[in-house]
């Protein structure tokens, strides 16, 4: 691949909230994808990721579980809004007491996600990454066995897409680019 392939390829990513077709994610293809992604960057090797699985078959009892965590007036909700996706990857990371170790693992998976996002892009699997209010929750951590050392980075809402959405522009780089001169 060549950097304009690249370059091309990064631009035209994008967050999948909705839209999914039928398509079955499989934990295969998942796999798959995840086998290349984890050639992010990772300091001192530490690789301080894992993953969970959910497919649209274990959706629903997985989304009743994760829902029950909230108030019961926003429990269908939240339901309802866990089960739009086809599968949900759930990025778990190792955590360290060490606030340089613990920022280090942080961009360590944040690039493997990237990488993820990239190639699922490739194959038409839309992704979206979620930091709802419930990867913060212990109860949710429980249900998962999230253990003590180890932060919920996010659910990655999946699913194969038809419709592109529409390109949001950004701030041009030259409005968050400065020289340090002394």
């Amino acid at each position: 691949m060549s950097r304009t392939e690249l370059a091309k390829l990064i631009r035209e990513r994008r967050a999948i909230k909705t839209g999914y077709n039928q398509k079955k994610v499989t934990k295969e293809t998942i796999m798959q994808l995840l086998e290349e992604s984890i050639w992010a960057p990772t300091h001192g090797m530490r690789q301080p990721w894992r993953f969970l699985f959910v497919d649209k078959d274990h959706l629903p009892s997985f989304a009743k579980q994760i829902a029950s965590t909230y108030p019961e007036e926003r429990q269908e909700n939240r339901e309802n809004y866990l089960n739009e996706p086809n599968a949900i990857l759930v990025v778990i990371m190792e955590t360290s007491d060490i606030p340089k170790q613990w920022d280090e693992n942080f961009g360590a998976v944040a690039t493997m996600i990237q990488n993820f996002w990239l190639l699922a892009w490739e194959e038409k699997l839309g992704i979206v990454w979620k930091t709802n209010p419930h990867i913060y929750d212990q109860k949710v951590k429980e249900i998962l066995h999230v253990k003590d050392n180890e932060k919920i980075v996010g659910f990655i809402h999946m699913g194969y897409f038809d419709e592109i959405p529409e390109e949001k522009e950004r701030i041009p780089v030259a409005d968050k680019f400065e020289v340090f001169e002394s």
